[in-house]
């Protein structure tokens, strides 16, 4: 899910089939109001050697997966603890949202519920739709300058 959310943010297109992420990285320039940002995607597919590196975390699970959802509850809690448990610039993101409600296993208000006790946006999203994903990465950037009053001073982000 991930993979596929990146490539639609940065390439503006779903890819439905693609090698198994280890890790890669994406490049694009954001203007958000009168400020530009370089943003740096890295996709990390859970491996825990990467995630020291950005200012915000973008964590993805399959609405359609109970493992999944477990799986992004863990690599949080890696994080909050490799940062020293400060606060995390986090969107929790449920993807594969356009999937038939019979083939769902976490309902809506379970992320939201999680969302809310870290403390971080929540939202769903199909990696399909270009405008949804785009919104995934433009709240990160509000949750950037939330947490860590970055907007507006510094030009570049690394997003993971």
């Amino acid at each position: 899910g991930e993979t596929s959310l990146a490539h639609q943010f940065v390439e503006g297109k779903f890819v439905e089939c693609y090698e198994p992420t280890v890790e890669s990285t994406y490049n694009k320039v954001v203007v958000v109001g009168k400020d530009e940002f370089q943003l740096q995607l890295v996709d990390t597919a859970g491996q825990d050697e990467y995630t020291i590196l950005p200012h915000g975390y973008v964590l993805v699970y399959s609405v359609t997966s109970l493992r999944s959802f477990q799986v992004v509850k863990t690599l949080r809690e890696k994080l909050y603890e490799s940062r020293g448990k400060t606060r995390l610039p986090v969107v929790l993101v449920g993807n594969k949202a356009d999937l038939a409600l019979q083939s769902r296993e976490v309902r809506t208000d379970e992320g939201k519920k999680l969302a809310e006790s870290w403390g971080a946006i929540f939202l769903e999203s199909s990696a399909k739709e270009s405008q949804v994903t785009v919104g995934i990465f433009m709240k990160l950037i509000e949750e950037i300058d939330r947490v860590d009053n970055s907007y507006g001073r510094s030009t570049g982000c690394r997003l993971m």
